[in-house]
């Protein structure tokens, strides 16, 4: 009878234990619904404006990325483009479609060329009244900023590359491949059923209207041509989509940035610029204006790639370890070897890793492509700067304010100028010791105790090594060394 009650207790106190587990499970579930009801929405808005170029690649990933670490609901893209750089569009559509979000495109007024590919990576393309998209025909560029004619074989491969890349972005997000393709090529006739939409040899580009227009064969297959639709601006968009309660953050650039975006579409002007000012402060003595001016353009060069999310303190530390080791072998180290390879090395390296996008997370080795860009912009670079020494070699000395700080005039000994005593003609072949080193300048004592300045036609000699008295340059001794020779 006890042990009946006692297990009576215990039945009852499990049904209590239960229904309490039961009503605390229920009241958690309740209340985190109810706070993922109230958690805020957020739809970030990122501005794509102006030129399409490596700087604004970097503010897009910005961007992005603090969408995706505040859990945005949406991106919507802010797009007003003329378009601009191929491998730039490039890396915004691999930051776009490594974003776990949303994404939309509102064109307000212009998505042309490489803003019309970066629109097809979007889930979504809505565009403001009167605004237009399309016309995305590769072209290239010449070095001023001016459009240049392509050679016929070069052209066909560019635009087969770009066609294919518009393809591979629309079919990714559900655009139609047909349509997008039309816009880079002008030969192929877009239709939908027996209807020509846009006829052969002529580009694609659609008014807001037009690409709005609801196309399609069958009631089953009725759908808009591009565009979901037109609206007036952001707010309008948020509605339509069913965001109008989220919060909205619009992204904004930096004056940093966008200063760093104008050095980026000049960093090879800026690059040659530097290294030519440079290389002038190498060729003259002192430390002037030249050397003034070569620092500064340099390190402008390297802000604006900090900024753009390039060049970091690693790459400045490396290009100051190159120019000092240079420095050390012109002026503490006979000749020129490894230390100045070395430096010279190190200055090219930290130039090419600056011109590399840096992936965080990513491996250490950056994409074969972005090397190979960076190489070319410094080969463009090198190139500028060899144009520049031969245009200085050539023209300078004819110019007015290189007649005012340089001597024209020669004093020859007829007009009664004498810079050396005509008698040191005698001293050719004049043997003797080098007393200090010769870098190649320095000091030797020749017969009869004679100490004389002293200049090496071109190794370094060291003190003590026998010389002759080689050649006689107005003021200058030229000597050279005696080899296997003693000195008596």
């Amino acid at each position: 009878m006890i042990e009946f009650i006692i297990n009576l207790y215990i039945i009852g106190r499990m049904k209590i234990t239960f229904k309490f587990l039961l009503s605390l499970f229920i009241i958690n579930i309740l209340f985190f619904a109810n706070t993922a009801e109230s958690i805020e929405k957020v739809v970030y808005v990122i501005p794509i404006k102006g030129m399409i170029e490596r700087g604004l690649q970097y503010v897009v990933r910005r961007g992005v990325n603090q969408a995706i670490a505040n859990n945005a609901s949406a991106i919507i893209f802010d797009m007003d483009t003329p378009g601009g750089r191929l491998d730039a569009a490039e890396e915004i559509l691999k930051i776009i479609a490594n974003a776990n979000i949303r994404t939309y495109t509102f064109v307000n007024p212009n998505a042309i060329s490489a803003g019309a590919i970066i629109s097809f990576g979007t889930d979504e393309i809505w565009m403001a009244p009167g605004s237009k998209i399309g016309d995305a025909m590769p072209i290239m560029m010449s070095p001023f900023g001016t459009p240049a004619e392509m050679p016929e074989g070069i052209e066909e491969k560019a635009v087969s590359y770009v066609a294919a890349l518009i393809r591979t972005t629309a079919e990714r997000k559900g655009h139609d491949p047909r349509l997008a393709e039309k816009m880079v090529r002008r030969e192929i006739e877009y239709k939908i059923g027996d209807e020509v939409i846009s006829p052969s040899n002529q580009l694609l580009t659609l008014t807001n209207l037009e690409a709005e227009r609801i196309v399609g064969t069958n009631d089953n297959d009725l759908r808009p041509l591009l565009s979901r639709g037109t609206v007036n601006d952001i707010d309008s968009l948020l509605k339509t989509i069913g965001l109008a309660d989220a919060k909205l953050v619009t992204f904004e650039v930096s004056f940093a940035e966008t200063i760093a975006r104008y050095i980026e579409l000049l960093s090879i002007f800026f690059l040659a610029g530097g290294l030519l000012c440079l290389y002038i402060e190498f060729k003259t003595p002192g430390f002037g204006l030249p050397g003034i001016c070569g620092i500064l353009l340099l390190a402008i060069w390297f802000w604006g790639h900090h900024i753009a999310g390039l060049a970091g303190l690693g790459e400045i530390i490396i290009f100051l370890t190159g120019i000092i080791m240079i420095i050390i072998e012109i002026f503490f180290i006979p000749g020129f070897g490894f230390v100045g390879v070395g430096g010279f090395i190190l200055i090219l390296l930290s130039l090419i890793m600056a011109m590399v996008e840096h992936y965080p997370g990513g491996t250490w080795a950056p994409p074969a492509n972005q090397i190979q860009n960076a190489i070319t912009q410094l080969g463009i670079s090198l190139l500028l700067v060899g144009s520049g020494i031969y245009f200085l070699a050539r023209f300078l000395p004819q110019t007015s304010f290189f007649k005012h700080v340089m001597l024209e005039k020669q004093l020859t000994d007829n007009e009664g100028y004498t810079a050396h005593s005509p008698d040191k003609q005698s001293l050719i072949g004049l043997k003797g010791t080098a007393v200090t080193p010769l870098r190649p300048g320095g000091i030797g004592e020749f017969e009869g105790g004679k100490r004389l300045d002293v200049l090496s036609r071109s190794d370094f000699i060291a003190s003590g090594e026998s010389i002759i008295i080689a050649e006689i340059q107005g003021s200058r001794i030229i000597v050279e060394r005696v080899k296997n020779t003693n000195i008596v």
